[in-house]
């Protein structure tokens, strides 16, 4: 069995899960996980987990993320993209100064209304469910927050721009609040994810380039360790003879570390015992010990 992430390039027409799907073929085995959606019209990077790595599934969505997207002026769709039904069009602003201080002013936090469109649930039901049987319910503003906002071409009345992100940000919704500021309204004509945590676009592979890789070199050698995600993380190493609380995934306490320091209550750090990666732990300031957050003992 694999276990590790594969940083994949999603390409056009496929869903998230097709990619799973097509992956467990290609690498014969059941236990694969994507990482976060990406719409069957959107590209770019999808990290997927495999093996003892898909515990990283539920992690690696609430990474930052960047995307490169083309916003078209004029128009407003029900999706609040072009695959959708066109409800207004209007003149685009022709102002290119105009349009730049529209797109800056999202820089930073901003409270922003999900689309009916999305996976989001009210009252149980997911809301592009609600919206396909014509219905629009209230939805609540959310925190997210707009890292870095670069304006890579203008060709009115399409926009391109790279947008560095929070997680549970919607391009497609920061598209359409662009517009409605300039008062013509807009769209989103496509996006490109270009980065998930470490995984960039440079180093993506397509299902294709997979496919060829484990005929030729192995898939193994395109797998990240699950103990790169957390790089930036500080390391413990567990003295041998308590490497077994470490097997049996139990807490362990700073005297059972090589290293011997007390990190800040609820700050994570990676495990190590007997040469390999066990995990990420957490230290209790009024039990006085680390307690796993998430184990990765790998599977055969």
């Amino acid at each position: 069995m694999y276990n590790g992430i594969i940083n994949i390039y999603k390409e056009k027409g496929f869903t998230s899960h097709d990619v799973v799907a097509k992956m467990r073929g290609i690498c014969k085995q059941k236990k694969i996980g994507h990482t976060g959606t990406l719409d069957p019209d959107a590209t770019g990077v999808l990290p997927v987990c495999l093996g003892s790595a898909t515990k990283l599934c539920d992690l690696l969505t609430d990474k930052e993320k960047e995307y490169v997207t083309e916003l078209l002026l004029g128009v407003e769709t029900d999706t609040q993209d072009i695959t959708g039904q066109i409800l207004r069009e209007s003149s685009p602003v022709t102002d290119e100064q105009a349009v730049r201080e529209a797109v800056m002013s999202f820089l930073g936090d901003y409270m922003q209304v999900p689309p009916m469109y999305s996976a989001l649930k009210v009252n149980g039901k997911k809301l592009y469910e609600l919206a396909r049987a014509g219905k629009e319910v209230e939805r609540q503003a959310r925190p997210v927050t707009i890292h870095e906002l670069e304006i890579l071409d203008m060709q009115l009345p399409v926009v391109r721009i790279r947008v560095a992100c929070s997680k549970g940000t919607y391009i497609r919704t920061l598209c359409a609040d662009i517009g409605a500021k300039l008062g013509c309204g807009g769209t989103m004509k496509s996006l490109e994810r270009t980065k998930v945590g470490i995984f960039r676009k440079e180093e993506a592979i397509t299902l294709a380039e997979l496919e060829q890789i484990r005929d030729s070199v192995g898939i193994e050698t395109r797998l990240y360790a699950v103990e790169r995600v957390f790089e930036e993380k500080p390391a413990l190493h567990v003295k041998e003879e308590f490497c077994k609380l470490l097997d049996n995934g139990n807490p362990i306490l700073v005297s059972h570390t090589m290293e011997n320091i007390k990190y800040p209550d609820g700050e994570w750090v990676r495990v190590y015992g007997k040469n390999k990666f066990y995990g990420i732990y957490t230290y209790e300031t009024e039990k006085k010990r680390y307690k796993p957050v998430k184990m990765f003992l790998t599977e055969e």
